[in-house]
């Protein structure tokens, strides 16, 4: 054999070693637990033989506690580039194979390349969480690991779009790279993220409680809202990674990719013309709506399981990218909360940042009042999702389809909000608030002078839904560019968005803006 073969099959022979991560026996103990490895998750994701590895051949470089002796080619993390669709992506997954996945500053830097490549090439950056933390026998290197993958995801953030995927524990300072991310997805029943874990939480405050109770997937989509997405297995959360990419850009200077259209534009659904109750009290599914307007009815949700009272996601229309955002009637009739416009400001940041046109549908009939929403900051919260309205110049369309009252009025993209083309239904109710709610401030003391203070309540009640619960007053003002049938729906956005298409709008220059937190 030349030496030039020995040398190739010293290459073939090292590759294969650094394919089995930590070895056949600990890829088994990752299968019995229902999970799949580092690379099967990249293969699964990306288009077939499209990914190219770096730092295959990388090893640790820490001595202490014998970690000399568990020397693994790639050191717990495959990372490169592929292609999802054809357009180019970077990956890293961490590989739970190799000392639990724990992160090294020999890992870190294979991370820090990807983002630095995928921020050069102007490519998202996928992350596949699956690790027990820092590294504990590295000490500050591995704590200055996360820093530098930290300051990356903050510098890459607005700029390309980040995914992080949690296929296993992500606990301690591991979870704020997932946190900085644009979309989170957990696994089902096998993911957990956690600032401090179950038996530190028993030791400083005595409660008891499990690790998927404290940060388990249903957790963070339901309740805390870390999570975009959930998934029941990996290549159900990888199809979602597919989906979502279909609908973003690559980068920031890039618009989304437009898909061939066959739903015609002018399709008119004579069900929205029905689908408001007589009884302005009575819930309606604003699902129905989204769906008989975007084309072929396809709508992919975002946080569908957290605050359910506002609904967000995207969609197309005449095959354009779309950001739709909508109040839920059917849901706490669709007010607004402390969840539901930290929800709202977000994904309107995200379709701002990356030139997705927002469309917005209104039926909101306020903020929810109560002492828990003022002790968490309601009033912060809902300036969040005023802000990121103002904040944004892509084209924004609204439609008011019913309530549209007082300070939740202002926040969901109206026109004073530089709302682009802002339309209503004949059925908006456009005020200060509800009519028996203002007729009660208004009149009350004047009702107790009245033989008949029911009567002369009723009467101005009348009076006050003959001025308001209508569009026309807005409509008079300018407030509202047009009032439009609602089967016309589809069409009037569709025409909207394609005038709308060459927008051009600048904020005043500033390092950034300084958004309730």
């Amino acid at each position: 054999m030349s030496l030039q073969s020995e040398k190739i099959r010293e290459l073939v022979e090292k590759r294969a070693k650094a394919r089995l991560g930590g070895g056949e026996k600990a890829i088994e103990k990752q299968h019995a637990k229902g999970k799949l490895t580092a690379r099967e998750r990249i293969d699964l994701l990306l288009d077939k033989g499209s990914f190219e590895e770096f730092d295959m051949f990388k090893l640790h470089r820490c001595h202490n506690f014998g970690m000399e002796k568990k020397q693994y080619l790639g050191d717990g993390v495959v990372a490169g580039s592929g292609t999802i669709a054809g357009r180019l992506v970077y990956v890293y997954a961490q590989d739970f194979t190799v000392n639990g996945g724990s992160l090294s500053i020999t890992m870190a830097e294979k991370i820090c390349k990807v983002q630095d490549m995928a921020l050069k090439m102007g490519a998202p950056c996928i992350a596949i969480n699956d690790s027990g933390g820092a590294r504990i026998q590295e000490g500050i290197d591995a704590l200055a690991g996360f820093g530098n993958i930290f300051q990356r995801n903050i510098e890459s953030s607005g700029v390309i779009p980040q995914i992080s995927v949690i296929s296993g524990p992500c606990a301690g300072g591991a979870v704020y790279s997932p946190a900085l991310t644009d979309f989170v997805i957990m696994l089902e029943g096998v993911s957990y993220m956690f600032l401090t874990g179950p038996k530190v939480v028993k030791t400083v405050t005595g409660e008891d409680v499990s690790s998927e109770d404290l940060g388990g997937a249903k957790v963070h989509a339901a309740k805390s809202g870390v999570a975009h997405f959930t998934a029941k297995t990996e290549e159900e959360a990888a199809a979602l990674i597919q989906k979502l990419l279909s609908f973003i850009p690559q980068n920031n200077m890039e618009s989304a990719p437009r898909v061939e259209c066959n739903d015609p534009i002018d399709r008119k659904e004579d069900m929205l013309n029905e689908i408001i109750p007589d009884n302005a009290n009575m819930a309606y599914d604003m699902y129905k709506v989204i769906g008989a307007v975007v084309d072929n009815g396809e709508f992919f949700e975002v946080h569908s399981q957290f605050a359910r009272n506002i609904i967000v996601g995207f969609a197309r229309f005449n095959g354009q990218s779309v950001g739709i955002v909508a109040n839920q009637p059917s849901v706490y009739a669709g007010v607004l909360d402390v969840n539901a416009s930290r929800k709202g400001a977000r994904f309107v940041r995200f379709c701002d940042a990356f030139n997705i046109p927002i469309v917005t549908l209104v039926d909101v009939p306020g903020f929810l009042p109560g002492t828990g929403q003022e002790y968490n900051a309601v009033i912060d919260h809902g300036a969040k999702l005023l802000y990121a309205y103002g904040e944004a110049t892509v084209p924004k369309v609204t439609v008011t389809l019913r309530k549209s009252y007082g300070g939740s009025h202002i926040v969901m993209s109206c026109k004073q909000l530089k709302g682009d083309l802002n339309y209503a239904w004949p059925s908006a109710e456009i005020a200060v608030m509800g009519a028996s709610g203002a007729v009660a401030v208004l009149c009350a003391k004047e009702a107790k002078t009245k033989d008949d203070p029911k009567a002369f309540l009723a009467e101005k009640e009348k009076e006050y839904n003959d001025l308001f619960t209508n569009p026309y007053q807005a409509a008079m003002k300018g407030y509202i560019d047009d009032v439009i049938e609602p089967r016309n729906t589809r069409f009037r956005i569709c025409r909207a968005l394609a005038q709308l298409a060459n927008k051009r709008e600048e904020r005043p220059a500033k390092k950034h803006g300084n958004i309730p937190m």
